[in-house]
Order: structure tokens, then sequence, then C-alpha cells
């Protein structure tokens, strides 16, 4: 694993072009503001834009016409397990919202502008509180969406991959390997749960999230950092030098949370890593990458190409979900990558792709809009 890690480090990712780029320059949705969506073949829509695409029972946009069998199943989870999943999932909400309330009782949140304010930093009883209960009720409530266990293999490399200069050994401190983010793929709005049972990490959410009933009080207990995503004015730096400053935090602090971040900005289908944002890796700290998948037979979780309210119905009504999680070894930069945080990122994006089997995409998010908006152009897919 080691020598992988300094090829990986030291020679920097060439760009699959010829495979998923040419996707921006020949498509006719990227060069063209002509209505042509509608006659646009759907087969070379979903090449185009395969890192988007929903392969499973339900087809496009989860609207695919369905055979007699799994009407039947759906049918039967209505009138049995859906209901039963929804009053104990909201029931553990509620449970939770009520201790970050009570935790938080008669303390001040922590400021560092008008717009960021959190409860990570309190200390003692209240912060112990928060973070155990938390983790047991974030797997509680995957346990009654049908997660009813997760493979979670650790990869770890053995003494023999670590340096052999050890005086170089005994220099590194401690301290100095301690991640301060974990770097995931995204799939779903399941991750967010998962890597709230694992480890409790503050994320980054939009600032509305802050005043909504319920999550709000529990986003400020996990010290998530509010962005105007729709914005365009130089709040993005602000942003980004308040999490690289918890980052930085978390590495110097054992008690201070890690930032979750997911570097490549919007979800995909699971089977590609597109590219990495640099904001994650800004800071030059170490980080621990995950990787997270969720096979299936009917319905796929990734939240892709479908509204959030029918996934979310029709998670509720599959009877088994299942999770896998990889979990790569603590990443220290080398100095080339912290000079390069480009580099960096690069780097950890073809480590994931390589440890999780999946291929890397030169799309995004604006091709993502793109294909979303074409979806509604062309007939039902099963």
């Amino acid at each position: 694993m080691a020598s992988e890690l300094q090829q990986l480090r030291f020679n920097p990712p060439q760009s699959n072009a010829s495979d998923e780029s040419s996707a921006k320059d020949d498509h006719p949705l990227l060069n063209s503001d002509s209505p042509a969506v509608a006659d646009q073949d759907s087969d070379d829509l979903h090449q185009n834009y395969a890192a988007f695409v929903r392969r499973d029972v339900y087809g496009t946009m989860g609207r695919g016409e369905l055979p007699w069998m799994e009407k039947l199943l759906l049918a039967l989870a209505l009138l049995t397990i859906v209901p039963i999943r929804v009053v104990i999932g909201m029931s553990l909400l509620v449970l939770y919202y009520t201790i970050c309330r009570v935790c938080t009782l008669f303390h001040d949140p922590n400021r560092e502008t008008d717009e960021q304010e959190d409860y990570a930093h309190m200390v003692g009883w209240r912060r112990s509180v928060i973070v155990w209960t938390g983790r047991f009720l974030s797997r509680a409530v995957l346990f009654v969406l049908g997660f009813y266990w997760i493979s979670e293999v650790y990869r770890i490399p053995p003494n023999g991959d670590k340096s052999t200069d050890e005086n170089e050994g005994q220099e590194k401190s401690q301290e100095s390997e301690r991640p301060g983010a974990i770097i995931s793929n995204h799939v779903s709005y399941l991750d967010i749960l998962y890597h709230m049972s694992s480890s409790f990490p503050s994320f980054v959410a939009k600032r509305s999230v802050a005043k909504l009933p319920l999550v709000g009080i529990i986003s400020k207990c996990l010290g998530c950092v509010y962005v105007q995503r729709e914005s365009k004015t130089s709040e993005s730096k602000g942003v980004s030098g308040v999490v690289s400053e918890r980052i930085r935090e978390a590495v110097k602090n054992s008690s201070a949370p890690m930032m979750m971040l997911f570097p490549e900005g919007t979800t995909t289908n699971g089977e590609y890593l597109l590219p990495f944002k640099t904001g994650a890796f800004l800071s030059k700290a170490p980080v621990l990458p995950y990787i997270l998948r969720y096979p299936y037979q009917r319905f796929s979780l990734a939240w892709e190409s479908i509204t959030g309210g029918r996934h979310f119905l029709l998670l509720l009504c599959q009877f088994v979900n299942h999770m896998e999680v990889i979990r790569l070894p603590v990443y220290v930069p080398s100095p080339e990558e912290k000079d390069d945080p480009k580099l960096y990122a690069n780097n950890i994006r073809r480590l994931m792709a390589k440890e999780g089997n999946m291929m890397l995409s030169d799309i995004g998010l604006p091709e993502k809009r793109v294909y979303l908006a074409a979806l509604n152009g062309i007939p039902r897919q099963c």
C-alpha cells in the first residue's frame, strides 16, 4: 500500500478525457441552447452522464413501469413496515432534539461569525451526552430504515509498510498524524447518518438548515459550517477559511470534532468519483478517506436522478437495505501535496477510486443539472 501511495503522490493523475470529458464537448445539451432535449437519444444521454444514471428496477427518475410482483411488495410494505418506520424514526428524532435542547440550555453557542454558531465547542458532560447519544441514535435510525448490519472494512497498512527511517519516525508526533477531516464519496443523504453514528463529525450545510424545526439545533450541536450556496459573493472564501480552521483545530485537539467533507460537491450513483474540489485540502492537514457503497437488488439507495420524497418512500418500502464501508489509512500529505492542494485532492481521489473499484469521471454538478433537465424531456425508461 505504501509504495502505491508514494507513486500516487508524486505522479499527478492524468485526465481521462477520452472516457468522460468528451461529453462536455460533443454533447449537444452542453453546446446548444436549442430545445432539442426531447429528441435526444436516451441511451446516448445516459452514457454521457453515466455517473448520475439509475439502473435499478424502478428506472429513470424512479418512475419506470414495475412488474406486478414489485407492486405487490410495495403495497405490502406501505401497509405494514412503512408506518412503523415512520413512527419510530420520528420518535428517535424528537428524542434527540429534546436531548440537544436540554444540553444546550443556559449555554451560549460558539460564534465565529454572525452566521456561524455552534455547540460543538462545549466541554464536559453536556458535550459527552450530545456526542454519544447522537452516535447511538443515528445508528438506531439506520437500523429502523433496514440497515440491520453494516459491513465495515478497515484497511490499515502493516508495520512493514511504514517508513524505515527510524529517526524520521521518531520526529513525527502522534499529533501530526491525527486526521483533521474525513473525506468521503457522496451517494445519498444516508451517508450523513452513517458518519454521525461512526464519528459524529461536523458537516458543511446550507444556512437554512440552522432554522429548520428539530434539525436546526441538531446541526448546531454537530458544529455544522453554514453556507449560502446560491451566493456568488466572496463569502465562499470566508467559509473555506472557517473549514480550514476547524480542520487544523481537530488536528491539534483530539476533543474537537473532525470536519466531514464530500469533495465531489454532489451525489453520484456510487459507481464513479467526480473531480474533487480543493477546499477540503487547503489546510494541508492529514485526512481520513472513507468509501461508501449501497449494494441493491431492487431499489438503488443512491439519491440520484429521483426526487427526495419518492426516494425516501421507496427506501421505507424496502424491507432490508445494505451498506458497505471501506475505511482507508490516515493520509498524511507530502510536502509537494501541501504546496499544491489540487495535487493533494487528485491523489486522494485516485486512491479512493482504486480501493473502491470506482471509475473516474470528469463531469460535475453543472453537467448533472443539464442531465436532470434533460430527463424531463425524454420518455420514461424502465
